[in-house]
């Protein structure tokens, strides 16, 4: 098994049990209360550490061995899954959700720490496996073996993980946090056996300060680079609202089993693993200039058909096409970021880029739940679930067509120069 090879499956475990978990998070809340508010503190809790911890990450991933710190947030997500199964199946049967309040609050408490520890390891664990590819594979082969992992993330992640957490969440609570601990501990195991030397090459600044200060310069000199973070960030905040009350507004409005959802999301991952196989030759064929704006504004239209689908089918529909543009912007969007980042300071450009595109997260969940809050009285709860997808939708047609024109300039000219 070459190097990348066992990469590859160790981010496909990973990627496993991060689908499985992208169901049973909100779920098991969902279970645990019905103010969306609350339900909305448990999400907001895995994405939080991307907006506290994205700098530190990156800083770190400069000064150490990157795969070492791989598998050290492997194994720090596979103890917090232990406990939280743990927990859940300590709690026994479950009562009826109240409409507000919690059915326990130290189990929630639990599964709210549970998810924060999950969400700082992810943190210092992604920035790490993205900076240390560049080491694995040659310059011309960057969009390729992204595609491939891309294609991986979206059957593992999206496809198998919540249909297989839709099932074991039918068997038992807490069965999807235990499974997702063993597939963590095996994804260490695999990248523990990963042979070389993933220290950062080019030498490092001796205290965080001018460390920083290089990162921050550097992205200063690359406007492409500052738009993509700028884009993709509005881009994870209105897919954060939207991921967020459509599983409510699937449950309530819709009547969609966990199985029937599970079904929804393999429509996105059927979309993402084609963009992941196609993605290369698409953007060789086409070009990222005319690829990248094309694939925004196809993911803003299918956004805003979300709320307007009557089934699961609709659904899944809508996924399958947001999900191929969405997955080719990224292989395009995380080529060029590893291309025109020198090793030694990729880490921490990698990790300011990242606190701006997946900081807006936690504040997309936050906004989702307190809009739910605010539109039930007037508007009646059933209503009242859809407005944040037509707010989802909506903004990111307002993003995309107010971009495209810096856009369209910056491709033509990545490297800034």
């Amino acid at each position: 098994m070459t190097r990348f090879q066992r990469f590859f499956w160790s981010s496909g475990l990973a990627n496993l049990a991060d689908g499985v978990a992208t169901l049973a998070w909100v779920w098991v809340a969902s279970l645990l209360s019905r103010d969306a508010m609350l339900i909305a503190l448990v999400p907001m809790a895995l994405r939080l550490p991307w907006a506290i911890f994205a700098v530190p990450a990156g800083v770190l991933a400069d000064r150490v061995d990157r795969r070492r710190l791989v598998v050290a947030m492997d194994a720090l997500r596979a103890v917090a899954f232990a406990l939280a199964a743990a927990a859940l199946w300590g709690a026994g049967a479950l009562p009826a959700a109240p409409a507000t309040g919690v059915v326990s609050l130290p189990l929630f408490a639990a599964l709210c720490l549970a998810a924060l520890t999950v969400g700082v390891a992810e943190v210092f664990r992604d920035n790490a496996a993205q900076t240390l590819l560049p080491a694995l594979v040659p310059d011309a082969g960057l969009e390729r073996a992204n595609g491939r992992l891309w294609t991986l993330e979206a059957v593992s992640n999206q496809m198998l993980g919540p249909a297989f957490g839709a099932f074991l969440l039918g068997s038992a609570l807490g069965l999807p946090f235990a499974v997702n601990a063993l597939a963590y501990a095996v994804a260490a195991v695999l990248m523990a056996q990963l042979s070389g030397d993933f220290r950062p090459q080019g030498g490092q600044p001796e205290a965080w300060r001018p460390a920083l200060a290089a990162a921050f310069g550097f992205l200063r000199g690359q406007p492409l680079l500052r738009l993509l973070a700028v884009i993709t960030g509005f881009w994870n905040m209105f897919f954060a609202m939207l991921s967020f009350a459509l599983i409510l507004h699937a449950q309530e409005n819709l009547g969609l089993s966990a199985q029937a959802y599970g079904f929804v999301l393999m429509g996105m991952a059927a979309g993402g693993a084609l963009a992941g196989l196609l993605g290369d030759r698409i953007i060789a064929r086409f070009g990222a200039r005319r690829v990248m704006p094309a694939a925004l504004m196809l993911s803003g239209v299918m956004m805003l058909m979300v709320p307007m689908m009557p089934n699961g089918w609709g659904l899944a529909g809508c996924f399958f096409i947001f999900e191929l543009s969405g997955i080719t912007w990224n292989i395009v969007s995380v080529s060029l970021r590893q291309r025109l980042v020198p090793d030694a300071l990729r880490g921490r450009v990698n990790s300011i880029y990242r606190l701006l595109a997946w900081g807006m997260i936690p504040l997309g969940t936050a906004l989702a739940g307190a809009m739910v809050g605010w539109a039930a009285p007037s508007l009646g709860r059933s209503l009242a679930l859809t407005v944040p997808l037509w707010v989802a939708g909506g903004g990111l047609m307002v993003v995309s067509f107010s971009v495209l024109p810096a856009l369209w300039r910056r491709l033509a000219r990545p490297s800034g120069e």
